[in-house]
């Protein structure tokens, strides 16, 4: 049974409060340059991510794809160049302002609460969704305990999505690094976001593995509907997954098109290949 049929009717909240219609763009990267003291990380870059897409940003190490992404979800500022998302233009954000504008992030290397267990890894992506107070959450009671009841049922069926139901309670510091990585894509998930960022997904894992996690990031995108933006150097995946491909190379934008466009870049090719110009 394919994974679309199998997760149908399940999980159904992304983008839901866009008022963005798929194709539209949803993220709009307008002349964006980033500095570090006199090392230019990132220069004078623009592309834009259409709402409901797979969109891959790729290049060689050190290209800035990392960088790009720290100031999609404003772990960065910008000193030139604003990002517009969802039709509204800023150039500072702080993380968790993008995270309540619908902006969830995961990392290249797993960040997740190791003793904790995977639920309650990924209830801790819920903490955004939640609107009682401390006082109530701190008794339990009331409002406080009709939320965690609500968000819990949420959290339940991302767990049932992402077929780890049988390590709901296992410590994620027990797991191997394959099912890490999906508690930590199901953390994000919890955030309902509009935009996933997915920084290097498959990175450390083996074959079986990236064929599981590509399953379930097809899922996510077809299936809940939500636009993802991903790093990744598997070339291989990148052309399977993605809609549309950015390439940056020394922190400048080289191409950008669809996969069959952008593998047939001279530029792309030569970047890749360590050519020097």
């Amino acid at each position: 049974m394919s994974a679309s049929i199998r997760h149908e009717h399940v999980l159904s909240f992304a983008g839901e409060e866009d008022g963005i219609a798929p194709g539209d763009v949803l993220l709009d990267v307008h002349n964006v340059s980033l500095a570090f003291g006199g090392v230019k990380a990132i220069t004078d870059i623009s592309f834009n991510v259409r709402k409901g897409e797979i969109r891959a940003i790729i290049g060689p190490n050190g290209a800035g794809k990392t960088s790009m992404l720290n100031v999609i979800n404003g772990f960065y500022t910008p000193q030139v160049g604003t990002i517009v998302f969802r039709g509204k233009e800023r150039k500072a954000m702080r993380p968790h302002e993008a995270v309540g504008q619908g902006i969830a992030r995961t990392f290249q290397n797993v960040a997740l609460f190791k003793g904790m267990s995977t639920l309650d890894n990924i209830m801790a992506g819920r903490s955004t969704r939640m609107n009682v107070g401390l006082f109530w959450q701190a008794l339990w009671y009331g409002k406080a305990l009709d939320e965690e009841i609500a968000h819990r049922a949420k959290v339940e069926e991302i767990i049932d999505f992402l077929e780890i139901a049988h390590i709901r309670h296992t410590p994620v510091g027990k797991l191997p690094y394959g099912l890490q990585k999906r508690v930590e894509l199901g953390r994000a998930l919890a955030m309902q976001p509009s935009l996933l960022l997915l920084d290097e997904p498959m990175a450390g894992m083996n074959l079986e593995e990236k064929e599981d996690m590509s399953r379930f990031i097809i899922d996510v995108n077809q299936q809940l509907g939500t636009t993802i933006a991903l790093i990744e150097h598997d070339m291989g995946v990148v052309m399977d997954l993605s809609d549309r491909v950015v390439v940056l190379d020394y922190g400048k934008k080289i191409a950008d098109g669809t996969p069959d466009e952008v593998k047939n870049n001279q530029d792309v090719i030569d970047a890749y290949l360590g050519v020097s110009h």
